[in-house]
């Protein structure tokens, strides 16, 4: 008996270590010590003495059930993108630049190959968030997992300045909320996705006009990431106010943690077009409107509260960062929470 023979192929995790450590060099920042290998990833902090006073920012999060999308069409180079969007978005949301990630990949069994493709899209996403990718784990699990399967989830952390720090503490009445556009459906709600359609490889290979594509690449459309978006408000001289990324639970979870006590949220429905996807999936479900909102970022992957004042530059930001920012709604007295009309 030996450890293969369990199970676990010692040989086939070298073999995807190597085949990786190609797309791990496209992300490395100055800051990196070391290459990929050792124990623990370094980075250098030395730059951030010269900072006045420094706050660590971190994320964690996974991708969910939208791999179940990825295992049944045997497509594994984007999702990396999604693991990485879902923790430096919230690093950014909070005002930080994301420095370095690391993940974690948990599979039946380990094919060199296939954990390649899905460290690609980590390298990825990364390269998208200027953020170096210096470390990580594959874990062969055999007996708890089905060979076939793969979880997959990572770790962030960035920095900013304590002044620059966004915690909505400043938001007032009257000021205006820019709705950044999503990609799609991002990486949250695929529980409720695979109970609306068929999850078969025919049903994704189902080509609609509504949609322009097939709806497997729909719904594998990489979350979108929104590091460069944040750095070019700031950089124009917006104080953004307050920001919410919007993952699972929709606007009703996530738009009132960006809010103090006394202050709600009114957004308009109409104010943006909804992405065909989702009026394809509410069709098809026959689920309502609260739902769908509870549930997905229906077309806006981040909510931003700026001043009226800071409304066209804040659009010109966006624009020129090569996203899509919209005006749908503002602030008003009241008790906390989120209104839409």
């Amino acid at each position: 008996m030996d450890y293969k023979k369990a199970g676990v192929d010692i040989e086939a995790g070298y073999k995807s270590v190597e085949l990786m450590k190609q797309y791990v060099k496209t992300t490395m920042r100055p800051e990196v010590m070391g290459g990929i290998g050792g124990f623990s990833g370094a980075f250098d902090l030395g730059a951030i003495k010269d900072m006045e006073h420094p706050v660590l920012l971190s994320g964690t999060d996974g991708v969910g059930t939208k791999l179940k999308i990825a295992f049944l069409l045997d497509k594994h180079d984007t999702i990396g993108i999604d693991c990485v969007a879902m923790c430096v978005n919230d690093v950014a949301c909070a005002g930080g630049e994301p420095l370095f990630f690391l993940d974690y990949i948990a599979c039946g069994k380990n094919y060199p190959e296939k954990i390649a493709a899905i460290v690609k899209g980590v390298a990825e996403g990364c390269k998208m968030s200027d953020c170096a990718l210096v470390g990580g784990e594959t874990a062969e699990h055999p007996g708890l997992m089905p060979e076939d399967d793969y979880d997959l989830a990572g770790f962030s952390v960035g920095v900013c300045e304590k002044k620059d720090l966004i915690d909505g503490s400043e938001i007032e009445d009257g000021d205006v909320l820019i709705g950044a556009a999503s990609s799609g459906v991002h990486s949250n709600g695929f529980s409720l996705v695979r109970k609306i359609f068929d999850m078969t490889r025919e049903s994704l290979d189902t080509y609609y006009d509504e949609l322009g594509r097939t709806l497997g690449e729909a719904l594998l459309e990489p979350t979108r990431i929104y590091v460069h978006m944040m750095k070019a408000i700031k950089e124009a001289g917006v104080r953004v106010r307050g920001c919410s990324h919007i993952t699972g639970g929709g606007f009703y979870e996530n738009v009132p943690r960006m809010l103090p006590d006394d202050k709600k949220a009114v957004i308009r429905k109409d104010s943006y077009e909804v992405p065909a996807i989702f009026k394809l999936m509410q069709a098809k479900g026959g689920v309502d409107d609260h739902m769908m909102y509870n549930t997905y970022n229906m077309g806006l992957g981040m909510v931003l509260c700026v001043r009226k004042e800071d409304v066209d530059k804040t659009l010109a930001a966006i624009e020129a960062s090569g996203e899509k920012g919209f005006v749908v709604g503002h602030i008003e007295n009241g008790e906390k929470g989120v209104e839409l009309c």
